[in-house]
């Protein structure tokens, strides 16, 4: 019995899906205050990038660099931040967070600093025309 790949409950409550790439699923963080975007290895019960095969992590990497080039260009941050932690979210993700020191947590990290401010519809509309 083959297990179907399902996106974490909190990225799914959380986020707003964008795209379907090869691999992964491309989503937003329903938080305007920081363009951050994730992206999801469309698999079942990953953890760990090991936990896919060598060609699988090629293409996760590729995607991911993607991701970052597509940000810089459009949006132009100071920083980019891109991690996978996982401590509260299990299923591997990549977050890719574009940067500015003018954003209300510069320097700090964005996790829990600040409440989400909901995208509205016209800059959902705007973001989503890059993908």
């Amino acid at each position: 019995m083959t297990v179907e790949f399902s996106l974490a409950p909190e990225l799914a409550r959380d986020c707003i899906e964008l795209a379907d790439w090869p691999l992964c699923k491309v989503l937003l963080m329903n938080d305007s205050q920081y363009p951050w975007f994730i992206l999801v290895p469309r698999k079942a019960n990953l953890k760990e990038s090991i936990d896919l095969s060598e060609s699988e992590q090629v293409l996760l990497m590729q995607e991911s660099a993607k991701l970052s080039r597509l940000l810089k260009e459009v949006l132009n941050p100071d920083k980019l931040n891109v991690a996978a932690l996982g401590n509260m979210v299990p299923q591997l993700h990549i977050h890719h967070i574009a940067r500015y020191k003018t954003d209300v947590a510069w320097p700090a990290p964005v996790w829990g600093k600040y409440p989400a401010v909901p995208y509205s519809e016209e800059q959902l509309a705007r973001l989503k025309t890059h993908f």
